[in-house]
């Protein structure tokens, strides 16, 4: 992977890791967001995907663990979509 993709990569792996974190700040923000897809209990749902943003975005920061946190971003992606056809 280039420098300049390796600094992208990092940028946005960081940043998914504070939206994650802001999850816990602001729960009520994701609330319309979350009820989609989990109609009940979802203030601890807001919880569970601001704990798995936080990682998956940690580790797409760091090289080493990038490649399993893109795998890991492919299955949460799939995860939600899930849930929100699930619920409908």
């Amino acid at each position: 992977m280039s420098e300049a993709n390796s600094r992208v990569a990092k940028v946005a792996g960081l940043t998914l890791a504070g939206i994650g974190l802001s999850h816990f700040v602001a729960p009520q923000l994701y609330t319309s967001l979350t009820e989609a897809a989990f109609p009940d209990n979802t203030r601890r749902h807001i919880y569970i995907d601001g704990g798995i943003e936080t990682a998956l975005g940690l580790a797409l920061a760091v090289p080493k663990t990038r490649k399993l946190a893109v795998v890991g971003l492919l299955g949460y992606g799939a995860y939600l979509v899930g849930n929100v056809v699930r619920n409908r």
